[in-house]
């Protein structure tokens, strides 16, 4: 089962699996795992969603012997972190840690915690499904790229720093963003003669912003999975040099990180869009797995950017509907 809200949208979908057509895929960080729904979009009334709630007991997986990360782990990674930064003049790194929430004796009222991200996000894609013994639900609104197959025009955004709403940037976080503008630019520049740049500008995202420029320009159709390719992963979730990046990650995490930033693949009849899947967690039948991250530069503060994470995992924990059994 999968069930989604557009951004700005007040319509829940869900996919009718008896048509051969493919309309949403979930693509993993190493893209070496996907997740496909094939059938039609179908709008769902509110109270036929209501009507079907889905507890984390219908879940068949168990987390188990899981150990969280903790801030003196963290803190010793972090270090060694930016000393390999600084020793390669990289521009930017960008880590990642899993949160976990045990939740027995209660159950998490899934469909609930959907409709509580819709309202809290309503910018925001926002996902939950049900798949090949896999949950995952996710709210953000990150664009790696929407296609108009009627105009040839394609959209993105570079999305980074990160702050709690009522601070001001600091250098620390425009050079975290200025070469993820860079690398999509020039990524672009190689598909389009014209490429549209705007302004850059604060983006908000429930308790936290980040810095946000957007791109548009015209390309060939038949280039949009090569840009999709070559986009993913961008510097908000990599790093740059995108490659040397990647090798350092599965260096540094622990962990795998599955679907937290990859993409999700949605295809209408008006467009096809992919979403960095990022404020994400993975759902079992005891517990939460949070995934969360940061871009990690030489300057960075082990401390802020714990905090960063921290904050960021509020994006699910202050949405979750917790319920006693049997309720």
């Amino acid at each position: 089962m999968i069930y989604y809200r557009l951004p700005f949208s007040d319509s829940i979908f869900t996919v009718n699996e008896n048509s051969g057509q493919q309309s949403v895929s979930f693509v993993s960080f190493d893209e070496g795992e996907t997740i496909d729904f094939y059938g039609k979009p179908e709008e769902i009334s509110m109270k036929d969603f209501r009507d079907q709630p889905v507890f984390s007991d219908f879940l068949k997986t168990e987390l188990l012997h899981f150990e969280e990360e903790t801030y003196s782990d963290y803190q010793k990674k972090l270090d060694q972190v930016i000393r390999f930064i600084q020793e390669n003049h990289l521009p930017k790194l960008v880590i990642s840690r899993r949160k976990v929430l045990s939740f027995e004796p209660e159950e998490i009222n899934l469909s609930e915690t959907f409709l509580n991200l819709c309202k809290s996000y309503p910018n925001a894609f926002v996902y939950f499904f049900v798949k090949d013994g896999k949950c995952w639900m996710g709210a953000f609104s990150e664009l790696l790229g929407k296609f108009h197959p009627s105009t040839s025009e394609f959209e993105t955004m570079s999305l980074a720093g990160t702050l709690p709403n009522e601070e001001s940037w600091s250098a620390k976080e425009i050079e975290e963003q200025k070469p993820v503008t860079d690398f999509i630019r020039n990524t672009l520049e190689k598909y389009s003669e014209n490429v549209e740049q705007s302004a850059t500008y604060d983006h908000f995202s429930g308790n936290i912003k980040h810095l946000r420029t957007d791109f548009k320009a015209k390309i060939k159709p038949e280039n949009l999975d090569e840009i999709i390719s070559e986009l993913h992963p961008t510097p908000a979730v990599c790093g740059i040099p995108k490659d040397f990046c990647k090798t350092a990650i599965e260096t540094f995490e622990q962990h795998p990180r599955n679907f937290y930033a990859g993409y999700i693949k949605v295809e209408t009849s008006e467009s096809v869009q992919y979403f960095v899947n990022l404020r994400c967690a993975e759902f079992f039948s005891n517990a939460a797995l949070i995934y969360v991250g940061g871009g990690i530069t030489a300057e960075s503060s082990t401390e802020k950017e714990w905090r960063e994470t921290e904050l960021k995992s509020e994006a699910i924990l202050k949405n979750l509907s917790l319920v006693k059994p049997g309720e």
